[in-house]
This record gives structure tokens, sequence and C-alpha cells, in this order.
């Protein structure tokens, strides 16, 4: 059975941060299912303004429930992760995925501003983009440009999104899987 990744998308999403993920678990054969979080499906990009026209809204997943679901990931971008964050729907979503034991995966400011006011970074080695990790209190900071702990992926920013979205690949599957789709796009 096909693992399955759920990306929530909010206006102003950081671009690379939200279309890698997409491309490369797609190309590991991973079921990739973009969410807005309003009610529209048509979600626009910080830098380019990008239109994408997600899957799902949010309300249609939360009725689903996360039982079928491997991974959430949340892109970083200001203000995407701060519409994160305020939506109380997506807060919820993510804790419960992760009370599930499911991959949670947040890059650039959404480490900060979606999963640290969750709780979810409670004693936990994270990274997030520069200066950021001042908002965070009960979690280990590292530099790194990606760090897994426990069910807990996160990343740095944008020039760190495809070693990212190969760490997801590899939790989801296998290192090998991870390999092949580095190898594949030459990172």
């Amino acid at each position: 059975m096909a693992k399955k990744a759920i990306v929530l998308l909010a206006d102003g999403f950081e671009d690379v941060e939200a279309v890698t993920p997409i491309d490369y678990l797609r190309r590991a054969g991973i079921e990739v299912t973009t969410v807005s979080i309003s009610e529209s499906l048509t979600v626009t990009s910080k830098w380019g303004g990008i239109k994408i026209i997600a899957g799902a809204v949010l309300t249609e997943i939360v009725k689903q429930g996360t039982g079928s679901w491997d991974a959430v990931i949340a892109p970083g971008g200001m203000p995407g992760s701060a519409n994160l964050a305020a939506s109380k729907e997506t807060g919820a979503l993510i804790k419960k995925m992760a009370a599930d034991g499911k991959l949670v995966c947040a890059i650039c400011a959404a480490p900060a501003l979606v999963l640290a006011p969750l709780g979810l970074l409670n004693g936990k080695k994270f990274t997030c983009y520069p200066g950021m990790e001042e908002k965070v209190t009960n979690g280990k900071w590292s530099g790194d440009r990606v760090v897994t702990d426990g069910n807990i992926i996160t990343s740095r920013g944008a020039g760190t999104a495809g070693v990212f979205a190969t760490a997801i690949i590899e939790k989801l599957l296998d290192k090998a899987a991870a390999q092949k789709i580095a190898d594949a796009v030459l990172l």
C-alpha cells in the first residue's frame, strides 16, 4: 500500500518549500494531496504569485480523519506560516497526526510558528529559518540543514527543500528510495 502525505497550503506559502516536497515525494511513489486551509482550492504563493489548485480543502480532510495519512508537511514562508498557525483546524490536524505517531514535517518559519505553539517541539531537536529559533522556548535548536527527531522532521529554508524532501522520503520509505530521488534530480 502506497504511503500518503498531506501538504498544507496557505496563502503566502514559500514556493520552493511547498513544490519541492510535492514533486520529490510523488517521484518516489508517495501519494501527495495538496490541501488548502481555506475553503478555496486556489492558493497563492509568496514570491511568484503562483496559484496552485489544491486537491482538497482542509474541512474535507478533517472529515476523513487522519487514519489514512502517513505524513503532514507544513511549508514555510511569510505570511504562509503565520496563516497556517492562525488556523485552529490546521493546528488540530497536526496535533492529531503527531499524537497518532504520524510524520510531522515543517520547514523555514513553520517549525517555530506552527509546531512550537502546539508543543510539538518540546524537548525535541529541531531546526528552522535563522533567527526564528528565538521563538521556540522548549526545543533544542540545531544549525543542521535538516533535523529528524522521532516523528518530527524540520528544515531551514528554501535552499534546504531538496534535502528536506529526501529526508521525508527516507522516513516514509527507506534510504535507497531517498537516494534514488536525490540522484535523479542531481541533489
